[in-house]
């Protein structure tokens, strides 16, 4: 089946539009102007419509195309604000700083730590040997209850990591002027979680032609998850 059926804009213009938003801190708008400079003329409603549409579906191959995480899990959790009403924004990423998975819940209690962990086991096909977390007890609950064979650490400081992984989507919520739903915020976080892992090449631990040798392979994957 023809992913692009019925388009107007062909897929190379599509796809580089969604990779655009998801990869860099633009708005619609931004997008607008910049395929405008290059003599394509496209609403900033029509990106957004595709940002929905094909952000999901790149995600979706792009996901069944990743070789896995490591063996590390760093799990935060922070406040966000959708519509006036408070959210906690559940987090993990491995040790080399991909995100293993992002989920919105209403809570942070035992019941939603769990919830967060099965998704964890459920999407990885497999428990973490080690897990870092704060000191926030429903961590603990969900790690006796569903992984105990995995190693616990929360030592201060360890989880910086996770912590700082949130900085992202922070940027991109003012640029976004906050979501507007749990659904809409839900489906980017997903999304460019799966495009950011792409291209999490290390940058500042390798040489110069390792990392274009590796920028090369990530664009390559990118083609046939857009294909």
């Amino acid at each position: 089946m023809n992913t692009y059926k019925r388009h107007h804009f062909p897929s190379d213009i599509i796809s580089y539009a969604v990779w655009l938003y998801f990869r860099f801190n633009l708005s619609h708008r931004d997008i607008e102007d910049l395929l405008a400079e290059r003599g394509i003329i496209v609403t900033r409603e029509s990106i957004r419509l595709w940002c929905i549409k094909f952000g999901a579906l790149y995600a979706r191959r792009l996901k069944r195309m990743h070789r896995g995480y490591g063996d590390t899990f760093y799990i935060d959790e922070v406040f966000f604000k959708i519509n006036g009403k408070q959210h906690y924004l559940w987090r993990a990423v491995d040790q080399d700083g991909e995100v293993v998975d992002v989920y919105l819940q209403t809570k942070r209690d035992g019941v939603a730590a769990k919830r967060f962990f099965k998704r964890l086991v459920r999407n990885c096909k497999g428990e973490p040997r080690n897990i870092v977390t704060d000191k926030l007890r429903s961590f603990g609950v969900a790690h006796r209850e569903l992984i105990p064979e995995a190693i616990h650490s929360t030592e201060q400081y360890e989880n910086n990591r996770a912590e700082q992984s949130h900085e992202a989507t922070r940027v991109r919520e003012k640029v976004m002027r906050r979501f507007k739903s749990v659904r809409q915020a839900q489906n980017f976080l997903s999304v460019h979680a799966a495009v950011s892992n792409l291209f999490n090449l290390q940058r500042h631990l390798v040489r110069a032609e390792h990392y274009r040798n590796l920028r090369v392979s990530a664009f390559a994957e990118w083609s046939r998850a857009v294909a």
